[in-house]
């Protein structure tokens, strides 16, 4: 089986100059990770002498220095060299999903016309952190064919019911909104023609700066006008979580300073928060972790998949359930903060799982 990845190139030219020049923002971001110049180097696969030479043509393209050396504590990104990183950094956490589906709907075409034949199996779930530990697990398998899309809560329910996918990614939280945020996924679904498989629970809440410098601990706080929040999008599950969460509080949602403003994934709703650019965003915990901020617990949700239950007789669902029961996956999951496994590739009745209060 073919597998294709797309990695996204960073090129800067100047209006006045048919030139463009490349530069590496992954490698600058090892610096301000490190402090180390060799580190970068290692990690690039280029000499040490090679690393200052590009630094020093980035530099004299910016017309602004990207790097300083500081005695006795190696060498820092310049504040501008920092906001470059961290403009990259949001930028491909939102690029990452679409490029993911470009790339498996590139894989798709291809492995149609090998000897090998058509993909078998379809699943379309919402980008996270657990999914793609699987589509990473399930790619090691030799005789299991999976085409991975990313899309929103309600689209994957969407194509489950129009035979556009086999197996649907959806979230619930549980406690009190379990029972609304089901109401939102009426007509979806026939409790006697499909059924549940367990996968992964996650924690969800408030990504704050490293140190909670606002003293955010409640989104009855986000109205504070001097507190500036970052979105997801409106078509998103999370949004839709958030949206029920403002009802329950009675909250208006356009007193929230940034409200407006929307981001397509976890981590670039992270990655604005830790590039100073807002002061919280509703996600994940492993988001916050990923870019060393806090976070604030707000609730837990069963993450799960849906499928028709004639499917489950198909020996490339029985795998993928034999997948997710694997220590292998128990091991991944387990070094995603926020996120266990929950009766991984164990399958439920709808009513079992929509009915829960827990």
């Amino acid at each position: 089986m073919i597998q294709v990845e797309i990695e996204p190139v960073w090129r800067f030219k100047r209006r006045e100059d048919s030139r463009s020049l490349r530069i590496m923002l992954d490698f600058l971001a090892e610096i301000r990770t490190t402090g180390k110049l060799t580190s970068a180097a290692d990690r690039a696969e280029v000499s040490y002498r090679h690393a200052w030479n590009l630094i020093e043509k980035w530099s004299e393209f910016f017309d602004m220095p990207l790097v300083v050396r500081k005695q006795g504590s190696g060498t820092q990104l310049t504040p501008f060299g920092d906001k470059l990183v961290w403009a990259g950094q949001r930028l491909e956490a939102r690029l990452r999903p679409l490029l993911q589906n470009l790339s498996q709907e590139l894989e798709t075409e291809i492995n149609q016309m090998l000897p090998r034949g058509p993909l078998v199996l379809r699943v379309h779930a919402s980008h996270g952190f657990a999914v793609p530990k699987l589509r990473d697990l399930l790619s090691r398998e030799p005789d299991i064919d999976v085409d991975f899309r990313y899309v929103s809560n309600q689209s994957s329910l969407a194509s489950l019911a129009h035979d556009g996918c086999d197996l649907a990614g959806m979230h619930l939280p549980q406690g009190e909104l379990r029972r609304r945020v089901i109401a939102a996924s009426k007509g979806w679904l026939t409790p006697s023609a499909h059924r549940v498989i367990g996968f992964v629970t996650r924690e969800v809440g408030l990504i704050v700066a490293q140190g909670n410098p606002h003293g955010i601990t409640s989104i009855n706080q986000l109205p504070d006008g001097n507190i500036r929040f970052v979105n997801r999008d409106p078509d998103s599950g999370t949004r839709q979580l958030f949206e029920h969460l403002l009802a329950q509080q009675k909250i208006d949602g356009t007193r929230i300073n940034g409200y407006e403003h929307a981001e397509f994934t976890h981590a670039a709703v992270a990655a604005y928060v830790a590039s100073g650019m807002a002061d919280v965003a509703f996600g994940v915990e492993a988001a916050a972790a990923q870019f060393g901020l806090d976070f604030v617990r707000v609730l837990t949700e069963d993450y799960f998949f849906v499928c028709r239950k004639d499917i489950l007789e198909v020996d490339a669902v029985r795998r993928v359930l034999e997948v997710m029961r694997s220590s292998d996956f128990y091991d991944a999951i387990s070094r995603i903060p926020g996120y266990r496994v929950k009766d991984a590739g164990m399958v439920k009745t709808i009513g079992e799982v929509f009915r829960r209060s827990e």
